[in-house]
């Protein structure tokens, strides 16, 4: 009798914690990153140059700013060629420029977003695919409760969250505003770690 209750015992706790990891898996399969608030990050210094685009002023907006004018803008980032600077360079510079990279490129579209009354919006360094080399930039706007990841670098159009793979765009660090952020994505853990 002690035995079956030993062994009824054990077997519901490998019931439960089988149920946990499931729950705890699929959870993170609908998941959006979360975002712990932060004081400073390794790129501040770097980022002196554009805290006042990221700082400006949102303009508050009653329409809606149209998909198919947020991808317009990507394609025409996306059309100058790419160079690597190791100073982030600001929109006017992208504008006056024959070349920039994805930091200038994701910075110019999140000035452009944030002119015409876009709100929700994050410009994220992180890694483009767990075997990238070299960290990334992009914009990530939530929009009508749907988030896109702008990528003006690569990306032809604004790919909502659902439509990227969940081994692409993984996020170190975001800044919305006057605010930092580290990045703990959907898998558990941070992603700077």
């Amino acid at each position: 009798m002690i035995l079956i209750g030993l062994s009824l015992f054990a077997l519901r706790r490998i019931l439960v914690l089988t149920a946990t990891i499931l729950a705890l898996s699929a959870i993170t399969c609908f998941g959006q990153p979360i975002l712990f608030p932060v004081k400073s990050t390794p790129y501040d210094r770097q980022m002196e140059r554009i805290e006042p685009i990221l700082n400006c002023s949102i303009i508050s907006s009653e329409h809606q700013i149209p998909l198919a004018m947020v991808d317009h803008w990507i394609r025409d980032l996306r059309a100058i060629p790419y160079r690597f600077s190791v100073q982030w360079k600001t929109p006017l510079e992208v504008g006056r420029e024959a070349v920039a990279d994805c930091k200038g490129k994701a910075v110019a579209l999140y000035q452009q977003l944030q002119a015409n009354g876009a709100q929700n919006l994050r410009l994220v360094i992180g890694k483009r695919t767990p075997t990238s080399r070299v960290t990334h930039t992009w914009v990530e706007w939530t929009n009508l409760s749907t988030t896109y990841v702008l990528d003006p670098t690569i990306n032809q159009s604004a790919c909502s969250l659902a439509e990227i793979p969940t081994n692409s765009y993984i996020g170190y660090y975001a800044y919305t505003s006057t605010r930092k952020y580290c990045v703990a994505n959907p898998g558990g853990f941070l992603a700077a770690l």
